[in-house]
């Protein structure tokens, strides 16, 4: 999820599946099964709250389980045309944004997604992690993994990027790849990264679709030599989500997360 507004990417492909390597005695050191019900767990989840981002529609909600709840053995992330009142305003559409910011931060390592993303007219679902010391730097110099996001004016399209002080939408130097999956919304898929000191293997059902290589010229391309935090979310709209408007006769829209898995 771009931290400002649309990014781009330089092509449209199919590519030829390659099997990522195997790391050696990979270890499961944080995850969440979405085993239980209510309210997604505080000592691992944050919620976003207000109009955050990219001009988006949406108001993200804190603590409100229209929004963000655990059911079923899934995360839902749900978008609403409910005309919440907050704070004495009427908010049209609300959603749902969930971080590990102050709770989980990793350096390195697998970081796994089982999801079911959602498909309308202006839908924006995403997977991304946001550099640990953005608050002392910025961005894009904090730098930035998407690890999936889709959005709903293209359905059958799934982008896969990084963003970073030399590389990113704002200059048109983005770095990504862009996966054309028929109908990737009928079903779950697994989004995931290898991530090391050398390079960011982006992975779909397990399998490399894109990889981005530590030149060694510094932060300004590689500012992935410090932890990062994930960020679960639901947009609606928005400056690259609203590009052929937004279907306001879809809502709900649900984002279901089967389990979240870190591997060192």
């Amino acid at each position: 999820m771009t931290y400002l507004t649309l990014f781009f990417v330089s092509c449209w492909t199919v590519l030829t599946w390659i099997a990522p390597p195997q790391p050696a005695k990979l270890k499961l050191v944080w995850g969440d099964e979405f085993n239980y019900h209510g309210q997604p767990d505080p000592k691992k989840w944050v919620p976003e709250e207000g109009y955050l981002r990219n001009k988006e529609l949406q108001y993200y909600t804190k603590g409100r389980l229209e929004n963000a709840r655990v059911e079923n053995g899934n995360l839902v992330l749900e978008a609403r045309h409910d005309s919440l009142l907050v704070k004495g305003k009427k908010v049209p559409v609300t959603s749902a944004s969930l971080t590990t910011q102050g709770t989980a931060e990793w350096q390195y390592g697998r970081i796994e997604v089982r999801a079911k993303i959602p498909s309308a007219r202006g839908t924006w679902p995403a997977v991304w992690m946001l550099g640990k010391n953005i608050r002392e730097v910025g961005w894009p110099a904090c730098g930035e993994i998407d690890i999936m996001e889709n959005v709903g004016f293209d359905p059958d399209t799934l982008h896969f990027n990084v963003h970073t002080k030399a590389y990113n939408h704002t200059k048109k130097t983005n770095k990504g790849q862009k996966i054309g999956l028929i109908n990737p919304a009928a079903d779950y898929h697994v989004y995931a990264v290898d991530w090391t000191k050398d390079k960011i293997d982006f992975l779909l059902d397990k399998k490399v679709v894109f990889t981005f290589k530590n030149e060694g010229t510094g932060t300004d391309t590689w500012p992935y030599s410090q932890p990062f935090y994930l960020i679960l979310n639901l947009a609606m709209g928005g400056a690259w989500g609203g590009q052929r408007g937004v279907d306001m006769a879809a809502f709900p829209q649900k984002f279901y997360i089967d389990y979240v898995r870190v591997y060192q």
